[in-house]
């Protein structure tokens, strides 16, 4: 049996089923292994180890009875910081504002709740949830628990980072542009973003979905039987559709798979990262798929316009502040929001529209594929103190071009980790499907996860000084 800090959800509850482990034990080895991870990764908000251990053992309880009373009865949990929980503020990553405790669970903290897993915290993100880092001015720095000298990316950066450091087996991220395939892809874990409205969010919007965060594709699955089920929050919501998330075969021959390496603008993709790309694609071509050459489906122009409308967005929402808040917001967000009080209503109308020019882009690709493969990040790492990987605000979008689009497009995109780099950090591929195919992504991933046939292999605590 692989340490508990390890175990999958999926072994996890088989184990409580045949009684070789309790809930309780889970909890117990957590906070252990949580309490030397920790003060070196700063991944959680709202950790509360008692109010764990109390609903572990009520958990223990029920199971010790044979009377389990959910389908994740006892499986440790964490949600983002954005995501409501009843009874906790929601931070924002700035901790502006009067803070006053949440009134209901958001609709995946609620999911959740009713399958009776064990919410263990919440996980840190920046300021607004508007940086693919771990820089919070609230939080402080998350690190990444493959070298805590680099970044885990954001802005789903605790969720990524516990995933990745063994703080249970399932987490919930948001991901607006590639928040949870970012961080997934950098902190070598599963991060899938599925097709909008598919798993309901409150606040919705352009874009805005939730998504696990897992150490394996099954888990990531599971977690898609409770986060889909529909809620009338969320007004783009899909209808509720009956699906049997943890049937995972896939018959992959006869399959069209696009390999788009190139992202028609940003960072310049590292050789690495295109290397496990490319090998990847080769393990889905063994397996009876067909590869298909794709030019980039971003343009300049698109990011460029995105990036103009979401300043004139963040500025909206730093103007209802008073000038002693401001001040407290971390300073890169103040320096790119600064031109969005500039910016002409026609200027962020036009921004907005290159939404629907991905959308157009990203919706026409499936004409031809199935699916794509592609790399998740450009970057192997950054820095630690680093605001994104160019630490620049007036460059803030040059990592997300191979993840955005497919938000504005709607579709659904995994990130799976494909292998290590040199210096043995994690190298993150994605693949992608038409709407509505989210099945069909988890179960391409799958396939991949089987043969790329990696040996297990996380980070180790670091070492008491």
């Amino acid at each position: 049996m692989p340490e508990l800090h390890l175990m999958t959800a999926t072994q996890l509850l088989d184990a409580y089923r045949q009684k070789r482990l309790s809930p309780l034990d889970v909890a117990e080895a957590l906070i252990r292994h949580i309490d030397r991870w920790e003060p070196h990764l700063n991944a959680l908000y709202g950790y509360r180890a008692e109010t764990f251990l109390d609903a572990a053992r009520a958990s223990s309880e029920r199971w010790t009875r044979g009377e389990p009373s959910g389908p994740l009865d006892g499986i440790p949990v964490t949600l983002k910081e954005l995501i409501a929980t009843r009874g906790m503020p929601v931070p924002n990553g700035t901790g502006l504002g009067s803070q006053t405790p949440a009134t209901e669970d958001a609709p995946p903290a609620a999911r959740l709740a009713e399958d009776d897993a064990l919410l263990m915290a919440k996980t840190t993100c920046p300021d607004f949830g508007m940086l693919s880092s771990g820089r919070s001015s609230f939080h402080g720095t998350t690190r990444n628990p493959w070298r805590l000298d680099c970044n885990p990316g954001g802005s789903s950066a605790g969720a990524g980072a516990a995933a990745a450091a063994g703080y249970g087996p399932l987490h919930v991220g948001t991901d607006i542009g590639g928040s949870v395939r970012l961080p997934a892809a950098w902190c070598g874990v599963v991060g899938f973003k599925p097709t909008l409205g598919r798993i309901p969010i409150d606040p919705y919007y352009v874009g805005r979905c939730a998504g696990p965060m897992t150490r394996s594709v099954d888990d990531a699955a599971l977690m898609m039987t409770a986060l889909a089920r529909t809620d009338r929050r969320d007004a783009t919501r899909l209808p509720p559709e009956s699906i049997d998330w943890t049937d995972l075969a896939c018959y992959v021959s006869g399959l069209r798979i696009g390999v788009m390496l190139e992202a028609g603008c940003g960072l310049p993709l590292d050789d690495e990262i295109a290397t496990a790309v490319e090998a990847s694609a080769a393990r889905l071509e063994a397996a009876g798929a067909t590869l298909v050459p794709l030019a980039p489906v971003l343009t300049r122009e698109m990011l460029d316009g995105l990036d103009r409308f979401w300043r004139t967005r963040q500025w909206s929402a730093l103007e209802a502040l008073t000038p002693e808040q401001r001040e407290r917001v971390l300073p890169a967000i103040l320096a790119w929001a600064d031109d969005g009080g500039r910016i002409s209503g026609v200027e962020a109308v036009r921004g907005f529209e290159q939404t629907l020019a991905m959308r157009r882009a990203t919706e026409a690709v499936f004409d031809d594929v199935d699916a794509v493969i592609s790399p998740t990040t450009p970057n192997v790492a950054f820095p630690a103190d680093w605001v994104s990987p160019t630490n620049d605000p007036q460059q803030p979008f040059e990592h997300i071009a191979y993840t955005v689009p497919w938000n504005m497009g709607e579709q659904p995109a995994l990130s799976l980790n494909a292998g290590f780099s040199r210096e043995g950090m994690p190298l993150g591929v994605q693949l992608i499907g038409p709407r509505f195919a989210d099945h069909r992504v988890l179960k391409l991933a799958k396939t991949l996860e089987t043969r790329l046939a990696l040996e297990p292999r996380w980070p180790s605590p670091p070492v008491a000084q």
